[in-house]
This record gives structure tokens, sequence and C-alpha cells, in this order.
């Protein structure tokens, strides 16, 4: 088992005392305030351009979007009244609810949700499926959107609320009209909270404030993204703490009200502390993947990639990732979310099967590596990705590859794996992140496993085949035949190997016990209070 060799140099007492030696952060005893730690600093805002997570939970403060999903994954109407399906299932009326005002002063028409959904449909999986059987999206009025289709597409709704990575958020007309891969000049959405661009401190603090106009669903039960989302603070202030350490004994002082991602190694010290409580993240849990650049040698040659197959174990990063307590992961984990529909252990042996790493060097020389240096993209201030990080540039040097680790914050990470060029032009060859298990519960918004070379995430993988069954899938009859080509496309997936799956991980929140109402999902700030 892989040892982890950047524990948390923080003794007992020094998490018991006052945090004398932290940061001074305003103290969270304003009921108008509520005080986070997220996973790590927001260097992109636009959630279109990205899909780092922390981007995502931005959105949802200041975003919102047509459809929400509740805890089952089964979408209701959101900023949408509802609609109405005409022509055999070929044209859909999304009629929007009425008052509803962008955060600029300006109303929510339908040519806004137009313009944004095209430029969503340009950078997202889903989207780019529902926008290639799309004949024409207009705005028949102020509140009316028309999707005119070639062909029936059940899942229209479900890609209209979408929450994971890629957000088809509604913005602004004059914004959304930019360019799908540049980054949008300003945030403006209508969402529950309006983004305050003069309070950010790059590195340290992001601040929302309650947008009085906003105007929550009159009925329903908040789930997920749906239903009414009430502000019940005035401010929400997210403060950058990338040191573990710093960040549980702000916790325990009360100077924050809610980290985001707990540490493994403070959890049990923390634990003690009656003032405080810890729930997973995110019932799906969250999947890290190993990432291949499919442009660049050597892993341009699917036989090197088979081979990194035999090296991975997924025991190994998870312990890293998440300690030794089993109960917060689990391997055995293929492309789909376990205990999800479409999971399955077709072709698992490649990962189960005990590790040879003698034979691994083997495959490794028999599918022609010569030696080319790979740049392993490292994380310095994410705590998982930085453990998914080390072990893997571990586990290529045991390997015998030509090891260049490279370690940078996640931001720089971000903007660095979107250059296709080769690493000596500040390209990489492989890099470590991690998507939320609902990610990958189906074939349709599952970024890794696109095949859509140039048009695929970052890596730009192509599979003519599992783009076919992507497509199938899509299309099929009945959740027999989904799971049916869901066995083909992981079997495919071994053979092309667009990534690599390193097992699931449920990540523990940490909260003030005066706080009530979190909702059982990633972060959303909507209906959290303080108690009396």
């Amino acid at each position: 088992m892989f040892q982890r060799r950047h524990l948390l140099q923080l003794g007992a007492a020094a998490l018991a005392a006052p945090a004398l030696a932290a940061p001074r952060i305003a103290q969270a005893t304003s009921q108008r305030v509520l005080k986070f730690v997220p996973q790590s600093d927001l260097t992109v805002l636009d959630p279109v351009w990205t899909t780092a997570t922390v981007t995502r939970n931005h959105a949802f403060l200041v975003f919102d979007t047509l459809y929400g999903l509740d805890t089952d994954f089964r979408p209701h109407p959101q900023m949408a009244e509802g609609h109405v399906v005409e022509a055999d299932g070929r044209a859909w009326n999304i009629r929007l609810r009425p008052g509803l005002m962008f955060h600029d002063g300006t109303p929510v028409l339908a040519r806004d949700c137009v313009a944004s959904l095209q430029r969503w449909g340009r950078r997202d999986a889903f989207g780019q499926s529902l926008m290639a059987v799309t004949e024409a999206l207009e705005a028949q009025d102020d509140r009316t959107i028309r999707f005119r289709l070639k062909r029936p597409f059940p899942l229209l709704v479900h890609a209209l609320a979408k929450s994971t990575a890629t957000v088809p958020v509604i913005m602004p007309e004059r914004l959304a009209k930019t360019d799908a891969f540049t980054q949008v000049p300003e945030i403006v959405g209508s969402g529950p909270y309006r983004f305050l661009p003069a309070e950010r401190l790059t590195g340290a603090r992001v601040v929302y404030e309650k947008f009085a106009g906003y105007r929550p669903r009159e009925n329903g039960e908040p789930s997920w993204t749906s239903g009414p989302k009430q502000a019940h603070f005035e401010r929400v202030e997210w403060n950058i703490l990338p040191d573990a350490a710093t960040a549980a004994a702000a916790l325990q002082s009360g100077e924050v009200d809610w980290w985001e991602s707990l540490s493994p190694d403070l959890a049990p010290m923390l634990r003690r502390d009656r003032n405080l409580r810890f729930q997973p993240q995110d019932p799906t849990g969250s999947i890290g993947i190993l990432r291949f650049n499919h442009l660049q040698p050597p892993f341009d040659n699917p036989a090197i990639r088979r081979a990194v197959l035999g090296a991975v174990s997924q025991a190994d990063y998870m312990s890293a990732v998440a300690g030794s307590d089993t109960s917060l992961w689990r391997t055995g984990v293929g492309v789909f979310t376990p205990g999800t529909p479409m999971a399955t252990d077709a072709g698992m042996e490649v990962l189960n099967a005990p590790r040879d790493m003698e034979k691994v060097k083997r495959d490794l020389a028999a599918a022609g590596y010569k030696g080319e240096k790979v740049v392993v993209l490292g994380v310095s201030d994410l705590a998982v990705l930085k453990a998914e990080t080390d072990v893997g540039a571990d586990m290529f040097q045991r390997m015998g590859m030509n090891v260049d680790f490279q370690a940078a914050d996640w931001g720089t990470v971000v903007t660095r794996r979107a250059n296709k060029g080769p690493a000596s032009q500040g390209g990489w060859n492989v890099h470590y992140t991690g998507f939320n298990g609902i990610d990958f519960v189906n074939p349709v918004g599952h970024l890794p496993l696109r095949g859509n070379g140039d048009g695929a995430w970052f890596g730009w993988p192509g599979s003519p085949r599992l783009e076919e069954l992507r497509d199938a899938w899509m299309f099929s009859e009945g959740l027999e035949q989904q799971k049916t080509i869901a066995v083909e496309m992981q079997r495919q997936a071994w053979q092309d190997v667009p990534y690599i799956p390193l097992g699931q991980y449920f990540v523990l929140q940490g909260y003030r016990r005066d706080l009530a109402g979190m909702l059982p999902a990633f972060p959303v700030f909507w209906n959290v209070r303080r108690s009396a």
C-alpha cells in the first residue's frame, strides 16, 4: 500500500488549542454572514469555459438554470414555468416564469436563454449531443424558448437540468454571445446571490451578496438543485485556506462556519469537538481519474495506455486520497459510478487483478516506449489532487518511465491542461483530477468517456466506436438495452483507454453545529441558515 508522504505535521495539542497562529479571520458571529472554506481558490469564474468543480459550485450561487434535479436525479422546472412537447417529440416549447431578473437589473428573456444554451452546447458533452439533433433553437417571444429537433430527444430536459461540470447556466445575451472558448468578461446571473468582483482577493477571498431581486419558485421542495432557493444570509464569504491545519483551526474557533473538504488526517481529532458535525459532501461521491494527453507521445499510442492500466492500484490512490477509513472509499470502480444502473464489472480484471510491475515494464517495451519524457502535472494546493499526483508520479517512475513531475497550484493546472501543444511548449502528458459520481452515471454527460477528438474534454481522445455506442445509448429503448450498451462501452474503454478511473471516495464536509438546512448535495448555499 502506498505510504502517504505528505502527512500534516499537526499534533493533538495544536488542534485543541486556540488558533493563535492562524491568519486572523473576522469571527463568523453575525446572523447575516456565512463563512465558507472551499476546496481551492476560485481561479476561473466562467462555468461554461471550465469543468473545475469549484467553478461549478460558484456558478450555482450566481446563476440559475431552466431546470433543476432532485436527489433522485429527476428534472423539474426551475427558471422554466413548464414545457409543452409537440410534433411527435420534435418540438419543445419552454415557458419562462414571469418576473425573472438578472443582477444587472435587466429582465431575463427567452433570447438570453437561447444564446446561453447555444454557448453551453458548444462546450458540454450533453449539450453537444442535444445541439446535434437541434434543427433550430429560437425565442418565440420574450418568455418562450422553442427547440425544433431533427428527431425526438427524450433527454432534453435532463440536459437542461445538468448540475455537473459545464453547467447550462443562463446569462444575459450580451455575455452569452462571447465565444465558448473565451471566458466571459463579466459574471452576471439571475441566481440567489450576486458575485462582488470588487471584493475578490485572488488566493484569499471571494464574496457574494444576497440578490434582492431573486424570485424563488413558489412551490415544490428544495432538493439538490431543484425547488425553492431561499437565501437566508446577506453575504456568503469564501475564505481561501489551502493549509489544512489553518482551516481546521478556523473551523474549531468559529472563525469560519463550513469547510468543504475536510482533511482525513484531521478528522479523528475534529470529531471530538462537540461544536462541529460532519457528513459526506455528496452521496454519489467523487471519482478520481488519470487523464492522458492523446495528442502527444508517448500516450498517443493506445498500447502504451493499455500498459499503464496494469500499473494502477486503485487502493494506493484511494488510501492516499481518503486515508485508512475504508468506509470513505472503494475500489473496483469502472467507468460508471458504483451502485448506479449502468455500473458493470465487464473487463474489470484489468484493474482488479494482482499488480505486476515487471509485466508492465515488458508491456511498455513491447508497445514501443523508448524513454520519452512524461510530464505529469502535479497539484500543490488541493489535498485530494496532491495525493493523486504524488502517487501517480511514483507509479510512473516505478514503471520505468522518464517522469518530469511539474507541480503547480490548481488554477495554473486548469489553465495549462487546455494547451494541446507538446510539453516543451507548455503542454503536458498526464494530469489528474476528479469528478462527482453524478457525472458518471450514464454515457451522455460523461466527459472523460467522450471520444470525439478535438471536441473532446482535455486530453482529446479519438474513439469512433465509443461515440457510436454513446449515440446508440441515447436513443435506445429501455433500461436493459442501455445496460447492454454500457457493458460494451466499458469493454471498449479498456481498449482505447481515454482515461483510467482511480476509485470512488467520499469527502467529508465540516460544519459548525449551529448551521442548519444543508442539502445532501455538493455545496449549495440556498436554504442554509443559522439555527437559534
